[in-house]
């Protein structure tokens, strides 16, 4: 383990030296990572920050993951275009015990320290505040590109969405970070914690960013919210799928960030199948990476059912709503259900149906497929 290790994929260690310095100390470092709950899963673009602070683990130092329960509840404005449509509290809360446990599949349990915002920012009064949101001004918060994007398009910016940086820096404050790590869009934050800290009387924390990993789609950044991830806590065939489906083009980048390695000198196909195993490999372990690619070669490229199919029984309903059936199976939205349906994603014993209103008899004993790899036999 190396100080390589640490900055591996790192597009800003700031300031210059600042890191160096930090790990001269001669002690066990704060190493901050921050993490809004607005989805249940840790996806394998997260995973590449989430990574980066296990290294630092592994030297000896202490991961402090800020879930933030209280920050999610503004908003993050990063990389937006409009205001973030906040959840509900209770949603928000469920997610938060479900990130802090999926993070520990990558991170020493007895060396992290998993902390929820609303600790310290619940309990900021006015005046607290005021002082707070003195380290910056209303020009350098409009200097941020999305803001600046926004306000010159004449787009609503909230006052909530100014305190978000302030909010985030007061969190390094709180917890009395030694070094912030994030991705490339959390840049102007993790800097804004800096200067937070300096208004406090603390040392301000060494930053660093890394890489962003796109998504499945191969053009945008990875994330809950496009739907277009991989979460490390899905089923390995739902993974190898949903790697096998992306974009040649982003082939090089997944290797690098999600693997840590150089892609191999194979043709495309043989490099995504490589890079599929290894990642389901790392979160799930070679079985289920044999079980995964077995499961994805028999039902995606030779068209078969899969071997174990999942039972279901059907409402008493006739005809049946063939998107709500769907939808609860599957875990979908009822909207996707239909889009399925309309797009001749939905079989049942192989052929195609196209209509919303099914007959129980149709369904009954049949094997229904969703898309490619969503099979479910209904048993009544």
């Amino acid at each position: 383990m190396s100080f390589a290790d640490l900055t591996r994929n790192a597009v800003h260690v700031h300031p210059e030296g600042a890191l160096e310095q930090k790990l001269a100390l001669g002690r066990p470092l704060r190493v901050k990572l921050g993490i809004d709950p607005t989805g249940p899963d840790i996806h394998v673009g997260f995973a590449v920050v989430l990574r980066r602070l296990a290294a630092f683990q592994r030297l000896g130092h202490i991961a402090v993951l800020i879930v933030g329960d209280y920050t999610a509840r503004i908003g993050d404005p990063s990389g937006r275009s409009r205001e973030r449509q906040v959840l509900p509290d209770d949603v928000l809360d469920r997610n938060a015990e479900l990130f802090a446990e999926q993070a520990y599949r990558i991170l020493d349990r007895e060396r992290t320290e998993v902390r929820f915002n609303g600790e310290w920012l619940g309990k900021l009064d006015y005046a607290e505040l005021v002082r707070l949101t003195r380290t910056g001004t209303v020009a350098q918060l409009l200097e941020r590109d999305d803001f600046a994007q926004r306000f010159r398009g004449r787009e609503p910016i909230s006052v909530s969405e100014l305190l978000y940086p302030f909010a985030q820096g007061y969190d390094s404050v709180a917890v009395q970070a030694d070094v912030e790590v994030g991705g490339t869009d959390q840049l102007y934050n993790l800097l804004m914690g800096r200067d937070v800290m300096a208004n406090y009387g603390l040392e301000p924390q060494a930053v660093i960013t890394y890489e962003l990993l796109v998504g499945t789609d191969g053009v945008e950044k990875m994330s809950k919210s496009q739907g277009n991830y991989v979460g490390i806590d899905e089923p390995p065939e739902e993974q190898f799928g949903k790697v096998m489906s992306i974009p040649d083009a982003a082939l090089d980048q997944w290797w690098r960030l999600c693997l840590d390695a150089e892609p191999p000198r194979l043709e495309s196909m043989k490099s995504k199948l490589a890079l599929a195993r290894g990642i389901v490999d790392l979160y799930n372990g070679s079985e289920a990476a044999g079980r995964a690619e077995a499961h994805f070669t028999r039902v995606v490229r030779e068209g078969q059912a899969p071997e174990d199919v999942a039972e279901a029984g059907l409402p008493p309903d006739d005809p049946v709503h063939l998107p709500a059936v769907l939808a609860d199976c599957f875990g979908l939205s009822t909207s996707e259900a239909r889009r399925l349906i309309a797009q001749g994603a939905v079989k049942v014993d192989g052929e195609v149906v196209d209509e919303l209103e099914v007959h129980r008899a149709r369904l009954v004993g049949a094997l229904v497929q969703a898309g490619k790899r969503r099979f479910v036999r209904f048993t009544s």
